[in-house]
């Protein structure tokens, strides 16, 4: 063999390029055939646990998007102790999950009601296709999640540590029971219902839980007069920036969220799968953005940049509970819907006088509505009876039980701060601590 140019090949010469080529070719055949054959069990198992892990990175990285949305968007002597709640109510939420959530929602029997009130303990084996650890991972950021969603509704008058109480009983009780009835294989799972990622169970579960802590803890003070809202100044955003970074972080979370709900990364068509819902879950934000920004304009005469930031968010809300089955323009078509209630919801719950400081109840909780329904546009296996009951069974299962434990608390230890400590702000009052010192 020629060290430079040339090597002998079954007797005779090939230059070493035409070498090099058939290598290469030979290599990607291979590669292709493997591929596209069935993994081992084994390797299914790794593949499948790492999507669970890498995606449940991504939705824990919406943590800091919720706490960076809400810190914009609340005055800036509140931003303090958005960053305190958020904090705590991840914590809270990652040891009520162990503790009793993850068991309420998956120890239930088939077509049952709730789950045992025991903690979660690893049983991994190679024939479940994924580790245990993993699943409570992904499942139990999912839960954070939805706390998360109340946080900045009731923001600003809201006492810190009856909000950190209701946190642990919606991640490790009622949260679990009503997730377990479509995930854990529960009675809405063989009802036919129908909720891909969350729409319902994350998203919609969380607005239900705001506005029943809306309705009874109150608007802030003189945010209505004569059933009209006050104008923005005195309830200035701190920092539209912040903000604006949230969102991002949120829409990148987003695809660990609607990603990860495939549930498998072993073959072929699950590459492909996640590959449809990462793009349609991205469209249906960039719908939802669009549309927002035309209907303020149009409407209110500006372009409303927070209505465009909570736009994004209920595209995404939006798409939640159907990514997959989608074309790409129906899933704009769904996101662009969704931006659309955003606004409008948001006028109403101004002529309710129900005081949502980010916006959260129309994002999540009708905009969650609406994605839910619109399931039955692209999934033919789905039915618009059995989509309208798991709405309604998981939304007044929440609401109800979320209305009774803030009723109970502000019955008893309060849930309102003192309208002098609202005057000052509650990172004065409850955490001591400025976010912002403004110097001349």
């Amino acid at each position: 063999m020629s060290s430079v140019e040339e090597c002998n090949f079954y007797g005779g010469y090939m230059p070493k390029q035409k070498i090099y080529f058939i290598g290469t070719l030979v290599s990607v055949l291979f590669i292709a055939s493997v591929a596209k054959a069935e993994v081992s069990d084994e390797t299914a198992y790794i593949l499948n646990s790492f999507l669970f892990l890498v995606m449940g990175f991504l939705v824990m990285w919406m943590a800091a998007g919720f706490c960076m949305l809400e810190s914009g968007l609340v005055t800036s002597k509140s931003v303090s102790t958005i960053a305190a709640k958020n904090i705590g109510l991840y914590a809270i939420a990652g040891i009520a999950f162990w503790l009793c959530g993850y068991n309420l929602a998956y120890g239930i029997e088939e077509g049952g009601f709730i789950g045992s009130f025991t903690p979660w303990s690893d049983t991994s084996t190679m024939t479940k296709g994924y580790s245990d650890g993993s699943d409570w991972f992904f499942q139990m950021v999912f839960c954070a999640t939805t706390v998360s969603i109340v946080s900045g509704t009731l923001a600003e008058r809201m006492k810190i540590w009856p909000f950190f109480i209701f946190a642990a009983i919606l991640t490790g009780i009622i949260y679990p029971i009503q997730m377990g009835w479509q995930w854990g294989g529960g009675f809405l799972s063989t009802a036919g219902f129908s909720d891909f990622a969350g729409s319902t169970l994350v998203h919609s579960a969380g607005g239900s839980a705001a506005l029943a802590g809306a309705i009874l803890l109150g608007s802030r003070l003189n945010r209505f007069t004569n059933g009209k809202a006050k104008p923005l100044e005195p309830y200035a955003a701190s920092s539209i920036p912040l903000a604006t970074l949230g969102v991002f972080i949120l829409w990148l979370g987003w695809f660990g969220f609607n990603g990860g709900s495939q549930l498998a990364l072993a073959s072929f068509d699950d590459v492909n799968a996640i590959s449809t819902i990462f793009i349609n879950t991205n469209l249906a934000a960039c719908a939802g953005v669009v549309v927002n920004a035309a209907i303020t304009r149009l409407v209110f005469g500006k372009t409303d940049v927070i209505q465009m930031l909570n736009g994004a968010l209920g595209g995404l809300v939006a798409i939640t509970a159907e990514p997959l089955m989608p074309s790409p323009l129906l899933a704009i078509v769904i996101g662009g819907i969704g931006g659309a209630i955003v606004v409008f919801g948001s006028q109403l719950l101004i002529k309710l006088q129900i005081d949502d400081v980010v916006g959260a109840i129309p994002v999540h909780l009708f905009a969650g509505i609406w994605g839910t329904l619109a399931v039955v546009i692209s999934n033919p296996d789905a039915s618009l009876g059995s989509q309208l009951i798991g709405i309604f069974a998981v939304n007044f299962f929440v609401f109800i039980t979320s209305f009774l434990v803030w009723f109970a608390m502000k019955k008893s230890v309060g849930i309102r701060i003192s309208e002098e400590a609202e005057k000052l702000g509650t990172d004065k009052v409850e955490i001591g601590v400025i976010a912002y010192m403004i110097r001349d």
